[in-house]
């Protein structure tokens, strides 16, 4: 799979962490065909690679994820319904199926709009963590929908089958701080501590321990009195913020 930054899905590694991302923001991460059988290929790769021990969902740009590409879903249904809606055998169901049932955790680091199959991937994942900013919906019954991506069992098993009828039926928008109170789970930070969060505590701090190891593992490797590599020492002060000090 491409992993280049045309690409509609970009899988970023960090140690044991995998985060995959859903690259369409100037669609607002809307779900096209192209971009729905990449995630499921992204997620079915993480979810059986043995050096991943965890994985973010995310989207680029300002939203999540607002759901099926509308205009893509319009010309499939002038083409023939039953091939319009075989998306959701051959799409969505896998895709939650995968967040759902891989051997790891999956963290849904919800940076903006998260509306319609976006939000059945969220509440498929084990972990999440909203942007405040964030506006949450069902959305499906708008455009004469029933839901998919597993969202009518995930909201009402999470908030309550009276709730869950309400949002699904009215369409209401709800807020992340609403969710939470309801039942969903997860944490409400500022947009700009969305990825931070999502990758658990302390994680700048442990990299900046880490990268300070390597800085000094890499002067190790000449001989004491030789001057050091600028790039060690580079790695040290300038990304690490942490004095270089070499070995012996």
């Amino acid at each position: 799979m491409s992993t280049a930054d045309s690409a509609p899905v970009l899988v970023e590694r960090v140690e044991a962490v995998a985060r995959v991302v859903m690259n369409r923001p100037d669609a607002r991460n809307a779900l096209n065909a192209a971009l729905k059988s990449a995630l499921v290929e992204a997620l079915t790769e993480v979810a059986a690679d043995p050096g991943v021990r965890a994985v973010i969902l995310t989207g680029a740009g300002e939203a999540f994820c607002v759901g099926q590409d509308l205009g893509e879903h319009a010309t499939a249904l002038a083409a023939g319904a039953t091939e319009a809606f075989a998306t959701v055998r051959e799409h969505y169901s896998p895709i939650v199926q995968t967040i759902a049932t891989m051997p790891k955790p999956v963290v849904a680091a919800v940076n903006g709009a998260c509306v319609g199959a976006g939000l059945g991937f969220a509440l498929a994942c084990d972990l999440k963590v909203w942007s405040d900013k964030a506006v949450l919906a069902t959305a499906f019954t708008g455009i004469g929908l029933t839901c998919d991506s597993g969202l009518s069992a995930t909201l009402a098993r999470s908030i309550g089958e009276a709730r869950a009828k309400e949002l699904v039926l009215l369409g209401t928008r709800f807020t992340p701080e609403e969710a939470v109170a309801w039942g969903l789970g997860g944490q409400v930070v500022a947009p700009e501590a969305v990825a931070a969060t999502a990758y658990g505590p302390d994680w700048e701090e442990r990299g900046r321990r880490r990268l300070a190891r390597l800085a000094g593992l890499l002067s190790g490797l000449f001989p004491l009195g030789e001057t050091v590599p600028e790039t060690a020492t580079t790695l040290a002060e300038n990304y690490v913020g942490i004095p270089f000090e070499p070995f012996g």
